[in-house]
């Protein structure tokens, strides 16, 4: 199957694109080998919106799991090889599987074997990938996001980076601006407007309904503590 999105990568950046391409209609497909630095952190007490901090564990499920219920498809595979194909991406996984897609995005946090010749590679003691202010790399169709693209690795700017990287693909897709908003009914339509895109109005009763389920789910999600072990530093394991 082509895609019109495929995404290199399931932690913060690239759950948080992925999130943002598959709420714009976009068939998104997330593959992840599994190693978001993230789960080595014991708690995580800098993300907005968890007050005394959240399970970082937690909140990679969370992030999954909106980006699950936002349409996007998640596979664990690892990425061996993207090249440019005609007018697509080929991309193949260590399992044999070969998926072709529109526009990638790497997510990565600093593999950089995988990617096609025309990228540029900056090493720092660490690899990252050299790319324009909106996450472009010099392979049209082929961005980066998060600490791959070299910002900084606290999971808020990682979380935002894959975000903006995302609505620069919608741009670059002749998606008019994107505003990905839920509004309150009449907000624009009484203005004399049409829905920009991205955009719904809800009514107050449909406000409530979305505020009772994401209520219940918080409420559901945080009751218990989180069942997985906190990892260790891969150099200290054996």
């Amino acid at each position: 199957m082509r895609h019109d999105v495929l995404i290199v990568g399931g932690g913060v950046a690239g759950l948080s694109a992925a999130t943002f391409t598959a709420r714009a209609g976009r068939e998104t497909l997330v593959l992840d080998a599994g190693g978001s630095i993230l789960r080595r952190n014991a708690h995580l007490e800098n993300y907005p919106g968890f007050p005394a901090g959240v399970n970082a564990r937690l909140l990679l499920d969370l992030l999954a799991e909106g980006a699950d219920r936002a349409g996007c498809e998640r596979r664990e595979a690892e990425v061996t090889r993207i090249d440019r194909a005609d007018d697509a991406f080929a991309v193949e996984t260590a399992g044999g599987d070969r998926h072709r897609a529109d526009r990638v995005i790497a997510a990565t946090k600093n593999a950089v074997d995988y990617l096609p010749d025309g990228v540029d590679v900056v090493d720092r003691g660490k690899a990252f990938v050299a790319v324009d202010e909106r996450g472009r790399t010099g392979v049209p169709g082929l961005y980066a996001a998060g600490r791959l693209a070299g910002k900084p690795h606290q999971a808020v700017v990682s979380a935002g980076h894959g975000a903006e990287v995302a609505v620069t693909l919608l741009e670059d897709a002749d998606e008019p601006f994107y505003h990905d908003w839920v509004a309150p009914t009449g907000y624009f339509t009484d203005r004399g407007r049409d829905l920009p895109p991205g955009c719904e109005e809800v009514d107050d009763a449909e406000r409530r309904r979305r505020e009772d389920v994401a209520r219940e789910l918080m409420c559901e999600r945080l009751a218990e503590p989180h069942p997985s072990e906190q990892p260790t530093h891969p150099s200290l394991d054996g």
